[in-house]
């Protein structure tokens, strides 16, 4: 299968990879705004909260090749990430479990969007201990006739049909809010934990592939 490397990717977008058995990143097209590519939403005590790596904007077109996109650290978003998590999931069952593992992820200054995007997918697997082959594109192309498309789901404005079947679990502050489905998979980790990789690979993903 197809698919970009996102930013602590939504539950959908990360049950796509480990149900795979290899995975092609897609790093080869044009960046484009407001997709989960550089960014993530997680449940807040308000609601639904997005976090958004900034990045640098080199050409005056606007566009950008993803692998050559550049993380912007003029302004410590990343501290903001981490405060964000800590406030959200601090009293969650597992964040506790997690912290220590994700910490330097939040404290490491990345030049490359696509180099953090692919540490933080290698991190959720090294935590929930699963293990995929994947290789990066060298060119792009529109179409892959032998392989499920699923880079489509970096688009972070489109709800997708899936999410209405998503299975409800335990979030935080449910007394206030109702389910979120396909936050980023943090989400579900800190509320899970190891339970998560059942979660994600239940996912009937058959037909969301183009």
């Amino acid at each position: 299968m197809i698919i970009h490397p996102t930013y602590f990717p939504s539950i959908v977008n990360y049950a796509a990879m480990i149900q795979a058995k290899q995975v092609l990143f897609e790093t080869m097209d044009f960046f484009e705004k407001q997709t989960y590519r550089n960014r993530m939403y997680i449940h807040s005590a308000n609601g639904k909260q997005k976090l958004s790596v900034q990045v640098k904007h080199t050409h005056t077109d606007g566009k950008q090749i993803y692998k050559d996109v550049l993380v912007s650290n003029d302004y410590d978003w990343q501290k903001l990430h981490w405060r964000s998590l800590e406030t959200a999931y601090r009293t969650s069952p597992y964040f506790e479990f997690y912290e220590d593992d994700l910490y330097p992820i939040f404290h490491k200054k990345f030049k490359f969007l696509i180099d953090l995007n692919i540490k933080t997918i290698e991190t959720l697997n090294n935590l929930l201990e699963v293990d995929f082959q994947y290789n990066k594109t060298g060119e792009f192309m529109s179409e892959y006739k032998k392989m499920a498309d699923f880079r489509h789901l970096k688009n972070a404005k489109k709800k997708l049909q899936i999410e209405d079947e998503l299975p409800i679990y335990t979030q935080m502050f449910n007394d206030r809010f109702d389910f979120m489905p396909n936050l980023s998979v943090l989400d579900l980790l800190f509320m899970e934990g190891p339970n998560a990789i059942s979660y994600l690979e239940e996912i009937k993903l058959d037909k969301l592939a183009l």
